[in-house]
């Protein structure tokens, strides 16, 4: 195991009602030219998800589920570049959680509040790993600074 040390960056955004969560993340990253962004943390509400659950392989990616009610946003965590991998864990009106891998369809309910990080001497990207079947984070040095 490889370890890599790197300065910080904190960025944050509010989303609105009616936006769509990861794609919004996704254009901000865009936007910003973040290289190496991650989710530091996120409190919101939600109306619809789409996850993917443990139980899904590279071979048996049907384990999805679409939520449409409101939740309570009580985590999220991942990394945000192109390819982002996200988990939300989602809490509804009786308090009950359901998790998962974030697929899309995030769809803000009153406000989503998200403080970002981007390790600032770091590149993120993902390549396929064979032995998981799934594109996994590859983490390099940046050569430029911010």
């Amino acid at each position: 195991m490889d370890s890599v040390c790197s300065s910080l960056r904190v960025l944050a955004l509010r989303l609105g009602p009616g936006q769509e969560l990861l794609s919004s993340l996704l254009a901000f990253v865009e936007e910003q030219k973040l290289k190496a962004p991650f989710i530091i943390t996120c409190v919101g509400s939600l109306t619809k998800a789409t996850l993917r659950l443990a139980n899904a392989t590279a071979n048996n990616t049907n384990e999805v589920i679409h939520l449409q009610e409101r939740f309570e946003i009580v985590s999220l965590v991942g990394t945000l570049n192109r390819e982002a991998h996200l988990h939300i864990c989602l809490a509804d009106k009786d308090g009950k959680t359901i998790g998962g891998h974030v697929l899309g369809d995030l769809e803000v309910f009153t406000t989503a509040e998200v403080v970002i990080g981007e390790a600032t001497g770091l590149h993120f990207t993902r390549e396929m790993d064979s032995r998981t079947g799934f594109p996994e984070l590859v983490i390099q040095k940046r050569s430029e600074q911010i």
